[in-house]
């Protein structure tokens, strides 16, 4: 998923959408572990809450057709594939 970087006031943000905070577990107010590792960040909760897995699965499939389209353009290294196909419905 394609980010920009907004300035809001003195500083540069990153916003999520809620599908996003939902699928960390995370809500306004929560803390972050932020991880440099080979150019790349990693946004780690520091004390996630438990996520249904029913309600995991259906934001992960609100994600996937809201973005799916741009996810699939994205390089991925087939033996490290990280999304799983969804089958299209028929």
């Amino acid at each position: 998923m394609l980010k920009t970087i907004r300035k809001v006031g003195n500083s540069n943000a990153l916003f999520l959408e809620k599908p996003i905070l939902e699928l960390l577990g995370l809500q306004e107010g929560g803390q972050v572990n932020l991880t440099v590792t080979n150019g790349s960040l990693f946004v780690t909760p520091v004390a996630p809450k438990y996520v249904d897995p029913e309600k995991l699965q259906a934001c992960l499939n609100r994600v996937v057709d809201e973005w799916g389209d741009v996810l699939a353009r994205l390089p991925v290294n087939p033996a490290k594939r990280m999304l799983p196909r969804r089958k299209k419905k028929s």
